[in-house]
């Protein structure tokens, strides 16, 4: 599969990325040699391998979750800019 200007240019629109023509070429090359690497990947022979889902068998020890209270509420809205008695004032950010 090649990559053109058409296919780059789609691409940033769904990432909602604004490129420089200068870089649209850099990233046709770059895609190109991604689905190149892509394509060898594909020809190699894996029948047989087990599929790797972790990279290590030792389990992963997690420290146990304790709830503390490190600050009290008056102490962490000491530094807002704008709170009441008990919660965090802010600007609404979503019309209905």
């Amino acid at each position: 599969m090649t990559i053109d200007k058409d296919t780059v240019d789609k691409i940033a629109h769904l990432a909602r990325l604004e490129l420089a023509d200068t870089e649209k070429e850099e990233l046709m090359k770059d895609m190109s040699q991604i689905l190149d690497f892509m394509a060898k990947l594909n020809e190699v022979d894996t029948a047989g391998v087990e599929p790797l889902v972790y990279m290590t068998t030792e389990d992963n020890v997690l420290r146990e979750d304790v709830v503390k209270q490190e600050i009290t509420t008056e102490q962490a809205l000491l530094n807002a800019p704008k709170h009441d008695e008990s919660h965090f004032l802010v600007a609404k950010v979503i019309e209905r």
